[in-house]
């Protein structure tokens, strides 16, 4: 019987709206009565969680941002893998060609270079608000702070996209994971983590769980890991080819309630 279920947020929980259906509200709210507890596992920064967390009633619970770079519990860090600030300085001085917009996650930080179609489309699919500061500003501040980036978004023409994924494929493959979600996204993050990683950690040191007690939901090439790794890896209806492949079973798609479907059925809630 799975105790404990983890799920990716955006194309496998949210709605048309890009928001939480009342459906699926109530579905987490019957799993809280069964002392289930429902993860967010996401690429997001956690103010980017924490408002679908609150809907859903769940915001005592741990928290996985950043693909597994950021592990929360009670709001406290407990695992926290960035890329080093020696690589964004190299790639950003890479970008001063080529201009793509790069946002600088840490945390609950968020460093957009400017104001842009971009930057809009972020934060209205986030609800967060980020601070305006050009890449070599929060460089020189994280240099002083001792911080590197939990994650790097490049956003822009796909040449452009793909001028900066050659660049980092041909000198940090081994440092770097390279998540391309459309031609005009690139999402950049430690190679030393994962999804699953982060899952492993939690059941270990906080829940005491097996893996194969565990239930993941998952859409992108990010949530591979992830499926082929819990107890059951459950793929939305609108998942990438490669995720059908290897996730356990196929539900609905997201914007169906597929996760909510799936949480009734196989639970009996």
């Amino acid at each position: 019987m799975f105790k404990i279920i983890f799920s990716d947020i955006d194309g496998t929980l949210l709605n048309a709206e890009r928001d939480l259906s009342e459906y699926t509200v109530k579905t987490i709210k019957k799993l809280s009565e069964s002392n289930i507890p429902f993860i967010l596992i996401s690429s997001r920064m956690p103010a980017a969680m924490r408002h679908l967390q609150e809907k859903m009633e769940i915001a005592h619970l741990p928290l996985i941002s950043y693909n597994g770079g950021l592990i929360l519990v009670e709001g406290n860090v407990v695992s926290s893998t960035e890329i080093p600030i020696e690589i964004l300085n190299e790639l950003a001085s890479f970008n001063k060609a080529h201009d793509v917009h790069l946002s600088l996650f840490h945390n609950d930080e968020w460093y957009a270079p400017r104001e842009d179609f971009w930057t809009r489309r972020e934060i209205n699919n986030t609800k967060v608000q980020p601070d305006i500061r050009s890449n070599s500003s929060v460089i020189e501040k994280w240099k002083s702070e001792a911080k590197g980036a939990h994650k790097i978004m490049a956003m822009g023409e796909e040449e452009n996209i793909d001028l900066i994924r050659d660049f980092l494929n041909q000198n940090f493959s081994r440092d770097l994971h390279l998540y391309r979600s459309k031609p005009s996204y690139l999402e950049i993050a430690p190679r030393a983590i994962s999804k699953l990683t982060a899952i492993e950690h939690l059941l270990e040191n906080h829940f005491r769980l097996p893996l194969s007690q565990s239930l993941a939901f998952g859409d992108n090439y990010n949530d591979i890991e992830m499926l082929k790794g819990v107890g059951m890896g459950i793929a939305v209806g609108n998942a990438k080819p490669e995720v059908l492949e290897v996730a356990h079973m196929v539900t609905s798609s997201g914007k169906e309630d597929g996760v909510a479907k799936s949480i009734s059925e196989l639970l009996n809630i």
